[in-house]
């Protein structure tokens, strides 16, 4: 089992930048394929990016490619999302996830076994 802490949410406006982090303890992190997910009120949990366990391979959500970067430093236990050109659309609660040791990249959260508590991020327009 690995634990997640997400932090770096916050409010943004229009345009504007955060970067979020999630750092992870517990089962070796760099074995651990991760992503980022997202879910605003009302809507269901949705896949934003993730990256493989040696940060070679990453997979981005149309609505966030050219906008979003996905990356981890291994010696470091954390995963990071730079958020760039926000809209009010990415409005949500943000989650991190790690899949099991040395799985393949997924988009999907079904995929993902241990899950942090989550991290605000609002952007106005």
């Amino acid at each position: 089992q690995v634990q997640l802490v997400e932090s770096g949410g916050g409010l943004a406006q229009a345009g504007g930048s955060l970067r979020l982090s999630c750092a992870a303890s517990g089962r070796s992190f760099s074995s651990s394929p991760m992503g980022w997910f997202r879910q605003a009120p009302g809507k269901e949990r949705e896949f934003v990016a993730c990256i493989s366990n040696g940060g070679g391979y990453t997979s981005y959500a149309d609505s966030v490619k050219g906008r979003f970067t996905i990356s981890r430093d291994n010696a470091k236990n954390t995963v990071y999302l730079q958020m760039n050109s926000l809209k009010p659309e990415d409005a949500a609660v943000y989650y991190c996830a790690a899949r099991q040791p040395y799985r393949s990249i997924s988009s999907q959260s079904d995929d993902y076994t241990d899950w942090g508590q989550g991290t605000q991020v609002t952007v106005s327009s």
